[in-house]
């Protein structure tokens, strides 16, 4: 992304760092995304400056620019990565016929609570921004549908949800994507929580609210290849 050269005494020049930072082995975008990650989660998104975050990166506000169009550009990123894989991991479990309803649904239910809440910083906690309702965030808001789709699939694949009638299915899809997101506020009163135990139970408590069960598992069994 950035150029640098060689002068002839052999000091590299380009884009100059505001710090000397540990290398981290992450892109300076990355950089950026993890700075602001911290800072929007810590701080608060309104109280976060460009150059903050761009200060915590290790870099000059200026050349920040040279990756990201701004705090909208991060903030749109950060959410997008809190349920794109969640999305990815629901396309393939559809696809797969040969494995139960039922546990195509908890292994997204407990993979979807792992990514919300095993990261360094509680990024679902980000949904609730009264910025997130702009234009900017379109992409987010749609993969979000998506995901949310996927969830209703699964839901209406399980022996409990093709009992169930059209209105019922969708409440009970509210009703179980309610619960995954709404880990983000019970992992912020627990932090210290160990996310695989968490997200099994959650798991378990989503096919319990669709009335399904997984035959010849206990709560919070692993499923084969998770």
């Amino acid at each position: 992304m950035s150029s640098t050269s060689d002068t002839g005494g052999g000091r590299r020049v380009g884009r100059p760092r505001a710090t000397q930072r540990p290398d981290s082995g992450l892109s300076a975008r990355e950089e950026l995304l993890a700075a602001a990650a911290e800072l929007f989660t810590t701080r608060g998104y309104a109280a976060t400056t460009t150059r903050a975050v761009a200060e915590r990166a290790g870099m000059r506000q200026a050349t920040m620019y040279h990756y990201v169009a701004g705090k909208e550009d991060l903030l749109a990123a950060l959410l997008e990565s809190t349920v794109a894989p969640s999305l990815a991991l629901a396309e393939k479990l559809l696809a797969d016929g040969g494995r139960p309803a039922e546990d195509r649904l908890w292994e997204l239910c407990r993979a979807d609570v792992t990514l919300l809440c095993g990261g360094p910083y509680n990024l679902g906690a980000l949904y609730v921004l009264p910025e997130v309702r702009a234009e900017r965030f379109a992409d987010f808001h749609r993969v979000r549908t998506a995901l949310r789709s996927a969830y209703g699939e699964l839901v209406a694949a399980t022996g409990a949800g093709a009992a169930l009638g059209a209105d019922e299915a969708r409440l009970r899809t509210d009703l179980v994507f309610g619960l995954i997101e709404g880990v983000i506020l019970v992992h912020l009163s627990g932090p210290e929580r160990a996310v695989g135990p968490f997200a099994a139970a959650t798991a378990d408590a989503a096919l319990r609210i669709v009335g399904a069960d997984r035959e010849g598992r206990g709560p919070g069994a692993a499923v084969p290849g998770a």
